[in-house]
């Protein structure tokens, strides 16, 4: 999958923006504030539709303007197809591929392949399992259509379950069958979705590891766990049944608290060195060549489970690494044929001699 050309208008800071991009490698550079970053945002759109900043659509459009688009034409193997994404202030947001819609954004999930290193993802270390737990169902999201769809679904029975326990509390009363109407269709998408993501960790985790030992000499040993309440008692042969004990166990606590307590929601992904907490123990520099480990272990893992090459986002990366580094990362990038590459950096001298040091075809765009 190669970005042949991308179109912004009142995108974020950006009125207008054209841009005809190399196969290879493309980079933005300017100074700080200027919109480099957003043009990475613009690219995450066409990829899963949204902003990896976290910012609310409406948001991202121009102050003053009343709509923002974000064109792009795309090779696809043999083909070239037009993705446009446009956003009204006063409806919804509406992608199109070919100019007919999608009926549902999750359907556009995994046309486009993408993985981003940014400094946000230091948040990954040192944040709460919800931001893991995120960073997990979009990586698997990418790579199976099926598993979004429950997904989706177990939330939305969850807000459902959630809603019903506020109202118990507010109102004094308490019915445990109807919140038990919940725990079949809770325990199957819940189950489905545990399944899944035990499955991806375990192959993603070598990956993880090899990566590593290339980044940083493989003087420590990394993992990635996967935490679940599921693994509790888990019976392969009956693992719904599992999910729903759980959800009958806890039924006077949920009641006490008034929310789900236990779940595949409340999964964790755990990140060890040395069978350590790499929070705990690792230095900078490790945890940062870890983090670096990891996204490559997931473009490694996409492409592998979807035949798509991912497309690389690096934000701000001569600030995570030092020159030598990027360089090697870069390097590394391409003896894995990892694909298109997009890079933001304040400093064009930097980036250029990087760059054109290991692909001539790169373009450098001041922004």
């Amino acid at each position: 999958m190669i970005i042949n050309k991308l179109s912004l208008y009142n995108f974020k800071n950006h009125s207008e923006k054209k841009f005809e991009f190399s196969p290879q490698i493309n980079c933005f550079v300017g100074n700080n504030g200027v919109g480099k970053t957003n043009i990475l945002d613009a690219l995450h759109y066409l990829s899963v539709g949204k902003s990896f900043l976290g910012n609310t659509d409406i948001n991202n459009i121009k102050k003053d303007e009343d709509f923002f688009t974000i064109d792009a034409e795309i090779q696809n193997d043999n083909s070239e197809d037009i993705i446009k994404i446009s956003q009204p202030k006063e409806s919804k947001k509406i992608i199109k591929k070919n100019d007919k819609s999608y009926d549902r954004m999750a359907d556009h999930i995994g046309y486009l392949p993408s993985v981003m290193i940014s400094p946000y993802d230091s948040n990954l270390i040192s944040d709460s399992g919800e931001s893991r737990r995120k960073f997990l169902d979009s990586m698997i999201s990418q790579t199976n259509s099926e598993y979004l769809f429950e997904l989706i679904q177990y939330q939305k029975t969850i807000q459902q379950r959630n809603a019903l326990l506020k109202y118990f509390a507010k109102n004094r009363v308490f019915d445990k069958d109807s919140l038990e109407i919940y725990d079949d269709p809770i325990s199957r998408s819940g189950t489905k979705i545990f399944e899944k993501r035990r499955e991806f960790v375990s192959q993603l985790n070598p990956i993880v590891q090899n990566f590593y030992n290339i980044i940083s000499g493989g003087k420590e040993t990394v993992s990635v766990i996967y935490e679940s309440h599921l693994f509790d008692g888990f019976d392969s042969a009956q693992p719904d049944k599992v999910f729903r004990d759980l959800l009958k166990d806890n039924i006077e606590r949920d009641r006490m608290l008034t929310y789900t307590s236990k779940g595949i929601h409340k999964d964790d992904l755990l990140f060890d060195m040395d069978t350590v907490l790499i929070k705990k123990i690792g230095s900078q520099g490790q945890q940062k060549s870890f983090l670096i480990a990891l996204k490559l272990a997931q473009m490694s893992l996409v492409k592998e489970l979807t035949g798509k090459t991912p497309i690389l986002l690096l934000d701000d990366i001569f600030d995570k690494l030092d020159d030598h580094r990027v360089s090697q990362l870069i390097e590394l990038v391409n003896q894995e044929n990892f694909g298109q590459i997009f890079i933001t950096d304040t400093h064009r001298e930097r980036t250029e001699s990087v760059v054109k040091n290991i692909n001539e075809e790169s373009i450098i765009f001041e922004i």
